[in-house]
């Protein structure tokens, strides 16, 4: 029976190796992310008499190869969640957090639940692919959202209140807002107000003809109005014009780049069992669907629905002592930040529409008329949709023979 402890970090791992009773078989040593150190590691652990289990946590992306290459090699790998290490005290009051303490402690765990160690298996490389996709969705999103800032900033100082005109959403060709590239045209509304009415109308018309929007001579007129009543904190000269241009530039880019990341993500995820299902469902779509698909994975490796709501984060911690019982109890969002929120956008677009007849919108308005918390009743209807997802996608992927299983990294 040997526990094989390892604290992974950025190119290189610290492992231990220990047996019931506190028997240290192999002191912490490094491992560096190489094939030959990762063989002659994959070759002294196949030489351990008795049983032996692996135990890593799951340290961002860096854990994934090695974890990947020991499975390959026929070892039982188990991963666990961080937190679960955190918890784990050692019989011990200090806090030493080196990486040699750290393996010694991995190893400690795996003895303690060795029962209990789940081996883990590398998701399938189409749902692998998913959540990367959608990790880097989420990185682009806030890189539009700050580009987006910055320019409505610099045109209350150049153009106020242009972005208002506009309410066309974003377009589904390439993802460019009509605003945006408006202003990439007419950087200040002196560009537009020392214009004539018809001299505007034309070539604004052109401009529309040319990026392929919708010309309305209504709109047109509206603008041309607006721009000469408008109080603006810097001149129309080239300088400043130049600068809202490369500010407009830069967000057509990042709404382009995130455009491409959604379209390949419904794609990919369009090729998976579960994704008419996940679809069909109301509040998702070719954006909040893949990002689902992404952070649940396959449903199977979730035993139960109650597993799936604490994945995401919806678990509440007991705090009970005596004769006090706290009744109202925070989240504990040791989940995936992830999913909470694609679910909460979910839940938004249900506010929104107020559909009668959808359970979890009902479930969500009832809760809200109770005079809940914001984020008391959007919780609890995020867990409900949680669970009806997993009972509709469960159905489905039952069907199929291809079980894969990995956990929330």
């Amino acid at each position: 029976m040997n526990a094989v402890g390892i604290d992974v970090s950025k190119g290189k791992s610290t492992v231990a190796v220990m047996q019931p009773l506190g028997i240290v078989v192999s002191s912490p040593h490094d491992v560096s992310h190489n094939e030959k150190e990762l063989k002659e590691l994959s070759d002294f652990i196949k030489e351990l008499s008795g049983e032996t289990k692996v135990v890593m946590e799951a340290t961002g992306v860096y854990y994934k190869p090695i974890a990947q290459y020991l499975h390959t090699h026929g070892i039982f790998v188990s991963v666990v969640n961080p937190v679960l290490i955190k918890d784990f005290g050692g019989n011990t009051i200090r806090k030493v957090k080196t990486d040699n303490k750290d393996a010694i402690k991995i190893a400690q765990y795996a003895l303690n639940y060795w029962s209990d160690l789940i081996e883990y298996t590398p998701y399938e490389e189409q749902r692998k692919t998913l959540r990367t996709l959608n990790r880097q969705y989420n990185q682009a999103v806030k890189i539009t959202t700050m580009l987006n800032n910055n320019l409505i900033m610099l045109l209350d100082t150049a153009f106020p209140g242009v972005n208002k005109l506009f309410t066309s959403p974003a377009r589904e060709t390439d993802g460019h807002i009509k605003w945006v590239d408006f202003v990439q045209e007419f950087p200040h509304s002196g560009k537009v107000a020392r214009l004539t009415p018809s001299a505007f109308k034309k070539k604004y018309k052109s401009w529309c003809d040319k990026r392929k929007y919708h010309y309305s001579e209504i709109r047109a007129k509206e603008i041309h109005e607006f721009a000469r009543n408008c109080t603006c904190s810097i001149s129309c000269t080239p300088d400043n014009s130049a600068m809202v241009k490369q500010a407009a530039g830069f967000m057509s880019e990042a709404l382009e780049n995130a455009h491409k990341i959604r379209t390949e993500m419904n794609r990919i995820a369009s090729e998976l069992p579960e994704y008419e299902t996940v679809i069909s469902m109301y509040g998702v779509g070719k954006t909040t669907g893949p990002q689902l698909m992404a952070e649940i994975g396959d449903v199977r490796r979730f035993h139960s629905r109650k597993a799936i709501t604490a994945y995401f984060g919806y678990d509440t911690e007991p705090n009970d002592s005596g004769q006090k019982v706290c009744k109202s109890r925070p989240m504990t969002k040791k989940g995936s930040s992830a999913l909470r929120r694609t679910l909460f956008n979910i839940m938004t677009i249900l506010i929104t529409n107020q559909p009668p007849d959808e359970p979890v919108y009902a479930f969500l308005d009832k809760k809200r008329s109770e005079g809940k918390h914001y984020y008391c009743y959007m919780a609890a209807a995020s867990a409900k949709f949680l669970r009806i997802y997993f009972a509709k996608v469960s159905e489905v992927m039952n069907r199929t023979k291809n079980f894969q299983t990995d956990i929330y990294s």
